[in-house]
């Protein structure tokens, strides 16, 4: 009989730091007014072929590296953001779909992905994110919260008549529950991680909103490509700091070989 061994695998997401917060937090920001500016300058058709282009050529490169790279992950990540946005919108602009009912929806759709991921590989844990079916199962999940997180956000500001200046106050206030539950409560890490997660898209794309949108319907009136612009420009700059740093770079995980052998 010979000792079980560990097989190293290199993990493909980021540790999660403020940094990642702030990055999340931009991005989903910066997918929102970036999916409303080009929905505008191009007209839907050609925006949602453009967004969808550049959701899939990220994706392959983030699929292609090896272990987590910065620039490739967040790339992902923005272009999941612009495609997601439209990809919801759909619903409600093309086909007259109520916002209740789409974000019901894309909710059901997420508890769909959550509930196999489990049941395939028995965590949700993005610290177990080795491997290509783990990284699909967590890339599905990721655009279910962004789709999830826009029809939200719309449902709040539009549906509910919050305005976006209150939808930004409604899920600020609410993103402190998992986060309070984590630190004080005894919460556990991936329910409150996947909570605090699916809160921070409608929180960005309400501020977007709140930033982009004309005062006639309680933006401040700066316009969807500047907003785009700075967003981009803050964003490459933390990103920028995350590949020279390397602070979020996660310690590589140990697998059984057993185990792989069964994969």
């Amino acid at each position: 009989m010979h000792p079980a061994r560990n097989l190293v695998r290199a993990l493909k997401v980021p540790e999660i730091t403020a940094f990642f917060w702030l990055a999340k937090g931009l991005s989903t920001a910066l997918g929102e007014s970036t999916s409303d500016y080009l929905v505008t300058a191009l007209s839907p058709i050609p925006a949602v072929l453009l967004g969808f282009v550049g959701f899939v050529v990220s994706l392959v490169v983030q699929f292609a590296v090896r272990r987590y790279n910065a620039w490739a992950y967040w790339f992902a990540v923005a272009m999941v953001g612009v495609f997601g946005t439209m990809a919801a919108d759909v619903l409600h602009v093309g086909f007259d779909v109520p916002y209740t009912l789409s974000a019901l929806l894309y909710g059901i759709v997420l508890l769909a992905v959550y509930v196999i991921w489990f049941r395939v590989e028995r965590t949700l844990s993005i610290h177990s994110v080795d491997r290509p079916r783990r990284e699909a199962f967590y890339w599905a999940a990721v655009v279910a919260t962004f789709a999830l997180g826009t029809a939200a956000g719309d449902l709040t500001a539009m549906t509910l008549h919050l305005g976006y200046f209150w939808s930004i106050v409604l899920f600020a206030v609410a993103i402190t529950v998992p986060a309070a539950g984590y630190r004080w409560w005894r919460w556990n890490a991936i329910f409150c991680f996947w909570c605090a997660y699916v809160l921070t898209r409608p929180l960005g794309a309400s501020v977007a909103d709140w930033l982009g949108k004309p005062t006639d319907v309680g933006g401040l009136g700066l316009g969807g490509g500047p907003v785009s612009l700075a967003l981009a420009v803050l964003i490459a700059g933390v990103v920028a700091y995350l590949a020279v740093t390397k602070i979020d770079v996660q310690a590589d995980a140990e697998t059984p070989t057993a185990e792989v052998g069964r994969r």
